[in-house]
């Protein structure tokens, strides 16, 4: 019997632009580009100010929201990643990067949890991430890995109502509560109106 064909960058390319695309195992998989948009940026500008620039922390660090990431032959798109500075000094000008990031986010959701928390999980591990951090909005909970002999060791977890400070961003804490757990679905009645243009 015949290997499946493993998906191409082409076929990523082809995928429409209102979707993320990765490969993940040979198979594109794909998601709404907006999900977890707002999670992902207030993870940033928590991050950003201390560990980015040095203001009230340590800095060294260059974070990107939704990079594309080639760890061999996947195509991976976590949510957010970040690198050390000493590893990639200035963001990449290429549309991906090689270079395994230090630590990366996912946020998980009902159609991207199984991913999240399968093979792309292995597949930051193989890559040499050290990092992974999983926020569950659903749940209210932010998840702390980090790869110990080539394996994901949970360090923490932390609850809505609770304070963050986790590997390798333990050095500033912030308050969990930041992230926009209970954001009305697009399609809402009860959410407010867009503004009219």
């Amino acid at each position: 019997m015949a290997a499946p064909l493993w998906a191409t960058y082409a076929d990523l390319e082809a995928v429409p632009d209102h979707l993320v695309a990765e490969i993940i195992d040979g198979v594109l998989e794909t998601r709404p580009r907006l999900r977890h948009g707002a999670a992902a940026g207030e993870l940033y500008a928590a991050l950003t100010l201390p560990f980015r620039r040095g203001r009230g922390g340590p800095g060294g660090w260059i974070f990107v929201i939704k990079p594309e990431l080639h760890p061999g032959r996947h195509v991976v798109v976590p949510d957010l990643a970040g690198w050390r500075r000493e590893r990639l000094p200035a963001e990449p000008e290429t549309a991906f990067a090689e270079i395994a990031p230090d630590w990366v986010c996912e946020i998980l959701s009902p159609s991207t949890a199984r991913l999240d928390r399968g093979p792309k999980r292995r597949i930051y591990a193989e890559a040499g991430v050290g990092h992974l951090w999983l926020l569950d909005p659903a749940d209210g909970v932010f998840e702390a890995f980090a790869l110990t002999g080539g394996r994901w060791l949970l360090v923490d977890a932390v609850e809505r109502g609770e304070s963050v400070a986790l590997p390798p961003f333990d050095a500033v804490t912030f308050p969990l509560d930041v992230f926009p757990f209970d954001d009305p679905p697009l399609d809402d009645p009860a959410a407010p109106a867009p503004p009219e243009t």
